[in-house]
């Protein structure tokens, strides 16, 4: 009985031949199989500090290749409800969470993080804001906030500027970013004088300090929500990536960076 050994065995050139190209196919076929499972996670862009330390630790400890994808939540909502590739989607609100209510795995949905809004001004800057009122003034000319109509940030934003009863009167005042990342950016190179982000990203920045934390009568609950996507590639270690998103070892990550932990 003829042998398909590896390793030859046969003198006949033409057959060593054919016997190299099988197990060459057999090689690539083993090793595809062996590949490491895969998941890609869309996530808040105020998480990208926190999850680019959590995901290597997840890979080390399953073996799953952790793909990030980071933006405003309602960029990356849109970008799901076009097809995009996401097993796990982590919001900066429940809005954009509710909004793929029928992309998500309901059972899978939970709280994770909860934040602070802050308004930081350059750490060189002579600016003192000690009340929302302030930014009515003459002193203050640009604010940066988030895209108050989608992005969580700048709709958190806008609902603090609403209650304290001064967005009309600062409206012409407003430079709209793409996400709180980038509206940290702006204060930074000081194409504004103050900007809307979370106490978390205000931490990343030795360029800012905070100026103001939100009155607590004017404070919006900010959610970061997260589930497994109904159409998810791979539904199980996207499972297992959120569980391990809740363990203590995640949650010590969390805390140092100045997130709260959702209950």
């Amino acid at each position: 009985m003829t042998s398909f050994g590896c390793q030859g065995g046969e003198d006949n050139a033409k057959w060593r031949m054919i016997s190299r190209i099988l197990c060459a196919a057999l090689f690539f076929v083993l090793s595809g199989s062996l590949q490491a499972e895969e998941i890609f996670v869309s996530a808040a862009a105020s998480l990208t500090d926190a999850l680019k330390e959590i995901a290597p630790r997840f890979e080390k400890e399953s073996g799953v290749k952790v793909v990030l994808n980071f933006g405003a939540s309602s960029l990356l909502a849109k970008q799901i409800e076009e097809g995009a590739p996401a097993d796990v989607f982590i919001s900066a609100d429940e809005a954009q969470m509710d909004r793929l209510q029928k992309q998500i795995a309901l059972e899978t949905r939970r709280d994770l993080l909860t934040n602070i809004l802050v308004l930081v001004v350059r750490q060189d800057s002579t600016l003192r804001l000690e009340k929302l009122a302030d930014l009515s003034g003459n002193a203050v000319t640009r604010i940066a906030l988030a895209d108050p109509k989608s992005v969580p940030a700048g709709v958190y934003a806008r609902e603090v500027l609403m209650k304290a009863k001064l967005w009309d009167a600062i409206a012409t005042k407003i430079v709209p970013a793409e996400n709180v990342r980038a509206t940290l950016a702006v204060v930074e190179a000081g194409n504004a004088d103050a900007g809307f982000v979370y106490k978390t990203d205000a931490m990343t920045s030795t360029k800012v300090r905070v100026a103001l934390e939100i009155p607590a009568e004017f404070a919006p609950k900010i959610v970061y929500p997260m589930a497994v996507l109904a159409n998810a590639a791979n539904p199980a270690p996207a499972t297992k990536f959120l569980e391990f998103l809740k363990t203590e070892q995640s949650a010590q990550t969390f805390r140092r960076l100045g997130f709260g932990l959702a209950p």
